[in-house]
């Protein structure tokens, strides 16, 4: 029996656009790791994860823009997170929020491919709005990718200037020609994006504990997922400075500094409320 082919989404860029401006630009982080279920009163196993999982989606999924599952924190038990997992993104898109998986997949050729069809293709299990990807075995590896992600309305999110410290030895190296490897990445972006409007679909993970970072052109004409707000130090406040005229596409993500509010759904739905609020407040 062969496969009916789904029908495209509109493109993953008019409908994050459109998620900002209606819910604002926020973006949760589903991070289950062992430490934060303790909080939570949970044990670390499936059931604790199921809970954790659908908690948040329930208490967030009809006001958030984004949610970005953690696939490490699913995948660590195995097909019944996997299962868990599968669950989250049918549950989070069906109240109306994009999901953006984070898996940081990078290979080559059929390998590369296959992660795609894995997190991209829209009768998959998995199928997500978003991925993220590393282009550190060259930008062009990613070219399955990027292909599935324009023929399905999803989207890509490329580590181009990450908020962890040893980052910068990888991404903050000098070409030949003088540029940067993470202008570079920057570069391929805003040509992908070129002419895609309202906000082209293929964006850069940039740091938002990173400060100045004037010497990069952040205007890719797509989106800018800013992890670092909240437990690693960042505030929303602190986006104008970081991101300058590109700030208005922003996707500030916020993970610990909402979930440990829980198990209680109104106090979630407080914490990521003020985020919001804080977010707005910074960008107007």
């Amino acid at each position: 029996m062969t496969r009916e082919a789904a029908q495209p989404a509109a493109p993953f860029g008019a409908r994050l656009r459109r998620a900002m401006d209606e819910r604002g630009p926020l973006c949760v982080g589903i991070d289950p790791h062992a430490s934060l279920l303790a909080d939570w009163g949970l044990n670390d196993d499936v059931a604790g994860l199921a809970r954790f999982t659908r908690t948040v989606v329930e208490a967030l999924g009809e006001t958030v823009a984004v949610f970005k599952p953690q696939s490490a924190f699913f995948e660590r038990f195995g097909s019944r997170g996997l299962a868990v997992l599968e669950t989250a993104v049918v549950e989070a898109r069906e109240r109306g929020a994009l999901v953006l998986m984070d898996a940081k997949r990078g290979d080559i050729g059929s390998t590369m491919a296959a992660y795609a069809e894995t997190f991209l293709r829209q009768d998959s299990p998995l199928f997500s709005d978003a991925l993220t990807v590393s282009p550190y075995l060259g930008y062009g590896s990613l070219r399955p990718a990027v292909d599935l992600a324009r023929e399905s309305g999803a989207g890509l999110f490329v580590l181009a200037l990450t908020s962890n410290p040893e980052g910068a030895e990888v991404q903050r190296a000098v070409r030949e020609d003088g540029s940067t490897l993470a202008a570079t990445m920057l570069g391929h972006l805003a040509a992908e994006n070129a002419g895609a409007e309202p906000l082209g679909s293929f964006g850069a993970v940039v740091g938002a504990t990173l400060g100045d970072l004037s010497s990069f052109d952040l205007a890719i004409n797509g989106p800018l997922l800013a992890p670092g707000i909240g437990a690693q130090g960042a505030t929303p406040a602190d986006l104008p400075k970081v991101f300058g005229n590109a700030v208005h596409n922003v996707v500030p993500s916020v993970s610990r500094g909402v979930l440990r509010h829980g198990p209680d759904p109104a106090a979630l739905r407080a914490a990521a409320d003020r985020f919001a609020d804080e977010v707005r407040t910074a960008l107007a």
